[in-house]
């Protein structure tokens, strides 16, 4: 029976092809142009581009600029690359300029489709970012592109790790800039910790096109960027709370081994307070008070320590140190530590030297950076099972974008045998059988462990030779995923793998050439290799189609139907033939969450023999809702994280804006008296309540308060004896001595010195305290799901408490700028003292598939190199372009004898 919906679609279209419909006519229009375009020199044609900035100079839009600005691009990608845009190609880059998702299949050309909608909005000047998903597909789309931006009279910047600021300020000065995720996320986090605008390197988020988008912007952001610092030492803390734990009974505490979690009762919070308050450690009334947050949060991990972790189990201790013990592998894993205290916290159970913890310095969730954009647009293969989450997270639509040529892809039934062992006897099988009539096979694997396992049995077997690709950031696998469509190649790779990569049918022979003729001179022989490997990988095509084209063969379905759908989408590019097929047991993880037990009974029933398989459409149905089930709950765990991060991105959002304001101020003495103002205003309404007698003023308190905060001794005592002295009195007395003590340091200093103390204390203060707010926040992060049982929203409980932490923050910021700034005197330094060396600061950015930091313990500290350091005897006393990085406090290299501050590099 057909519903009204379908009835609906059939007559009008669904609004996909509606949306793609509505682009035909501008196709039509860039169409019409091309004969025009033919006919312009290379020099005309280059010369569009600043006719078009001229235009949008006098008040044109972008959109009126569409048509011909795409209609140059195809005629310069002809030109430069070779490759004219298909018109398919044209209406994914217009999909992409109104910022939305463009869904186009493998082998559809995206990165050239990226072209158009790229070109078109650098045209504004304001800078365009291409986000890849590794550094090499960034360095490789960058150069092979640039040819065409190049050709246009635009200029082309990549970042990738490992590059100084000053390259990484050049990369985004261009008009175009390719990067991955990781990278401009931390360049964000870390211009945000600069102490100069000039620094910073990044000059803001105007339009970015995201590619392979779903991996970003939903497999990567499951785990937010990290840059983290050592803290301090606090081995006296952890060891102290540890011996807390010995003292407790089973009435004090519970464990659930299923959520992984251990929580202290009733009876066991009194306990811990009266221990906490015999070791002075105890603040406020109540454990759960917001100023114990930390403490709590160290409790906890030292009752999950003891409770929770078995030695020889979850870790073991070698050499003085905490190995931990891989659950799923049994592997260990040296040099790997967990998180947020709990190795410090085993550290302290086992007695072992206790290892400084990191201190998280910046943090930033994938969604929340890349929604600073004026407009994002992403591409990929596969969006559409997604919709909701990209809508509802980025407002970003998914456009399905038809294919140049029909997909003859033949997409056959799920085989669904009892056990593992019987589903891999007949992948061998099946793999054998393929192979032997030459067809390209790539097999899909959902890990590592398991690629390998396969990779065994086909050794055991006698399989000809096949290539295992695990990595998602090798160069090498590039070139081994473009070789996979040659006739009985194989290749087993796990879902990410070689993504970014075009399987061609008969090899991809730009790669092949580039491999084999490598740095050949060009000319005539170079020509004729050239030649001979194109006819070479054309007649080897012809071979891989007869044998029925690639074979996508999976030996599992994954957690999310798009995963799949990626693998299958290997296979059939540009028209091309091609089979794919999922090869499942009762056993896959899958499966047993499906509930395969009453399948199991039920298959025997039905006679179901060892090594035979069940195959129906029904069971494709059933898996479908089964991972429908699975995205849904994903969807939610990763919904429920941004909400909690949604609460400190807007307070980063107020400290990050005020520190710009902050380097922006050159005059910051008004924000400072401000500060003294309210430091003087909480003095006087804590220590002299309204409408208070005067002998219930707290005199002593409100002296030693100023003494403390504003560094002046003022006979406040003196004052509160005269007859009919009001609270104003004393507030405006205190006030004026403030300001011309204030007033005398200025003069004392200077204004240019007193701006730079100014800055740079306030600054200072600014970063040290956030960071400490980051540690607290944290700490509330990870107890406040305890507050669920107490029948209270976990949520809300956090916003309010995360409220009042940034207001104290705030408060706090005034009392120690004031009480610093009232202090600070010259102090004539060294000439030669160095300048202060930037904090070492680590990356971390937790894949969400394999749990591995993608960063391990990479430093993301420049060395004094990469921050444009260059020794003194290097340096041309009459030529400044040759001095680098001048610190402040240095003598001037022009020989004045100045320090550089007071000469060449005088504060504006």
């Amino acid at each position: 029976m057909v519903s009204l919906g379908g009835i609906a679609r059939k007559i009008f279209g669904s609004s996909n092809d509606r949306r793609v419909k509505g682009l035909r006519p501008r196709v039509e229009a860039i169409n019409a142009m091309e004969e025009e375009m033919k006919a312009l020199s290379d020099e005309a044609l280059r010369a569009r581009t600043e006719a078009f900035r001229k235009e949008l100079a006098e008040g044109k839009s972008l959109d009126d600029l569409l048509v011909p600005a795409f209609a140059t691009v195809r005629e310069a990608s002809r030109r430069a690359l070779g490759m004219r845009h298909f018109d398919v190609q044209l209406i994914g880059g217009m999909v992409l300029h109104e910022g939305s998702i463009a869904e186009m299949k493998t082998g559809e050309g995206k990165t050239l489709v990226a072209t158009l909608p790229v070109y078109l909005n650098a045209l504004t000047g304001k800078g365009v970012h291409v986000v890849t998903v590794n550094d090499y597909l960034a360095k490789r789309d960058s150069e092979w592109m640039a040819r065409l931006y190049g050709f246009l009279g635009l200029s082309t910047g990549v970042i990738v790790h490992g590059m100084s600021d000053e390259e990484r300020r050049e990369a985004y000065a261009c008009d175009i800039t390719y990067g991955t995720n990781n990278e401009l996320g931390f360049d964000y986090l870390r211009d945000n910790m600069k102490y100069e605008r000039e620094q910073m390197v990044q000059r803001g988020h105007n339009y970015a096109i995201v590619d392979e988008v779903d991996s970003i912007l939903i497999d990567e952001a499951r785990t937010p960027l990290i840059i983290s610092g050592p803290l301090d030492d606090r081995s006296e803390l952890y060891n102290t709370i540890d011996t807390f734990i010995p003292q407790l009974v089973a009435e004090d505490y519970e464990v659930d081994e299923k959520q992984r979690t251990a929580i202290f009762t009733e009876e066991g919070t009194e306990k811990v307070e009266n221990m906490l308050r015999e070791a002075g450690l105890f603040k406020g009334d109540s454990l759960y008070d917001i100023e114990n947050v930390a403490i709590v949060h160290h409790l906890n991990n030292a009752l999950k320590a003891h409770k929770m972790f078995q030695r020889d189990k979850d870790y073991i201790v070698r050499d003085g140190e905490i190995v931990i013990i891989d659950e799923f592998t049994g592997r260990m894993m040296p040099g790997r530590r967990f998180s947020e205290g709990l190795h410090q916290a085993l550290e302290a159970k086992e007695h072992v030297a206790i290892q400084p913890e990191n201190q998280t310095l910046a943090s930033i969730t994938f969604q929340n950076y890349f929604r600073m954009y004026e407009t994002l647009a992403g591409m990929t293969g596969t969006a559409s099972t997604e919709a909701e989450e990209f809508g509802n997270i980025y407002g970003l639509e998914v456009i399905e974008i038809p294919t140049n040529l029909p997909i003859l892809r033949l997409d056959e039934d799920d085989e669904v045998y009892r056990t593992v062992e019987e589903k891999f006897k007949a992948i061998v099988r099946e793999i054998k059988e393929a192979h032997a009539k030459g067809q390209p096979i790539l097999v899909g694997t959902t890990s590592i462990e398991k690629s390998e396992f396969l990779a065994e049995l086909l050794r055991k077997e006698g399989v000809g030779s096949f290539e295992v690709l695990n990595a998602r950031h090798h160069e090498r696998e590039a070139f081994i995923v473009a070789q996979a469509g040659k006739p009985g190649a194989m290749t087993i790779a796990t879902n990410m793998a070689g993504r970014g990569t075009d399987i061609q049918l008969g090899g991809n022979p730009e790669m092949r050439i580039a491999e084999e003729l490598g740095d050949m001179e060009p000319g005539p022989e170079r020509e004729a290799k050239e030649k001979a490997i194109r006819e070479d990988v054309q007649r080897l095509k012809e071979q891989a189609i007869a044998a029925g084209g690639l074979y996508v063969l999976a030996t599992e379905r994954h957690e999310s139907r798009r995963i799949d759908n990626q693998l299958r989408g290997r296979s059939g590019r540009q028209g091309d033939p091609g089979r794919s097929k999922f090869f499942l047991s009762l056993q896959d993880d899958l499966m047993r969450i499906f509930g395969s037990d009453r399948m199991d009974g039920m298959l025997q029933k039905l006679g179901l023999k060892e090594d035979e398989a069940i195959v129906h459409p029904w069971i494709n149905k059933a898996l479908e809702k089964a991972q429908k089930k699975v995205e849904a709950r994903n969807f939610d765990i990763r919904k429920n994280l941004l909400k909690y991060d949604d609460v400190m991105n807007d307070q980063r959002k107020v400290v990050f804006e005020q520190r710009l304001e902050l380097m922006d101020g050159h005059n910051l003495s008004e924000t400072v008296a401000e500060m003294r103002r309210d430091v003087i205003d909480d003095l006087v309404e804590r220590n002299i309540p309204e409408r208070a007698y005067a002998e219930q003023w707290k005199v002593q308190e409100l002296k030693e308060g100023v003494l403390e905060s504003l560094n002046l001794d003022l006979p406040i005592d003196e004052w509160a004896q005269e007859e009919g002295i009001a609270e104003e009195d004393i507030r405006e007395r205190i006030s004026t001595a403030v300001e011309t003590a204030a007033k005398d340091r200025a003069e004392r200093f200077g204004p240019e010195i007193m701006t730079y103390v100014e800055k740079s204390v306030l600054l200072q203060t600014l970063d040290h305290l956030w960071r400490e707010h980051l540690v607290n926040l944290d700490h509330l992060r990870s107890v406040i799901g305890f507050r669920g049982y107490a029948q209270r929203d976990p949520l809300n409980e956090y916003k309010s408490e995360a409220f009042e932490l940034f207001q104290a923050m705030l408060g706090n910021l005034r009392q120690v700028v004031t009480s610093q700034l009232m202090r600070v005197e010259l102090v004539r330094e060294a000439a030669e003292a160095p300048p202060p060396e930037a904090p070492q600061m680590v990356g971390h950015h937790i894949d969400g598939t394999t749990g591995e930091d993608d960063f391990g313990e990479e430093t993301l500290t420049l060395t004094r190199a990469e921050a444009g350091i260059v020794p003194p005897e290097q340096r041309d006393p009459n030529d400044p372009s040759t001095w680098g990085k001048v610190g402040r406090n240095e003598a001037c290299p022009c020989g004045s004898g100045k320090k550089y501050k007071h000469c060449h590099g005088t504060f504006a």
